[in-house]
C-alpha cells in the first residue's frame, strides 16, 4: 500500500485555507501535522487530510441541522 504525500499548494487547493491558517491550525492541533521530507521540505499524509476534511464537513452539516432544529 502506498501513502500519498501532499505538499502545501495541494493542501491550500483542497482546503481553501491560506498558508498561515494551515500552520496556525497545525500549531493549535486543529489540522494534521506535517511530516519532514528532508531538508526544509514538509508534506502532509493525504489520508489524514482527507479524514480532517470529512470531519469538517460532518461538523458543518451537524451545526446546520442543529441550527435548523433550534429555529423550528
Amino acid at each position: 500500500m502506498s501513502t500519498k504525500i501532499l505538499r502545501l499548494p495541494e493542501i491550500i487547493a483542497l482546503t481553501g485555507l491560506s498558508r498561515s491558517t494551515v500552520y496556525n491550525r497545525v500549531a493549535t492541533g486543529n489540522f494534521p501535522t506535517s511530516i519532514s521530507l528532508g531538508g526544509r521540505s514538509v508534506g502532509w499524509v493525504a489520508s489524514e487530510v482527507d479524514a480532517w476534511l470529512h470531519n469538517q464537513i460532518k461538523a458543518s452539516r451537524s451545526d446546520t441541522n442543529q441550527v435548523r432544529g433550534d429555529a423550528l
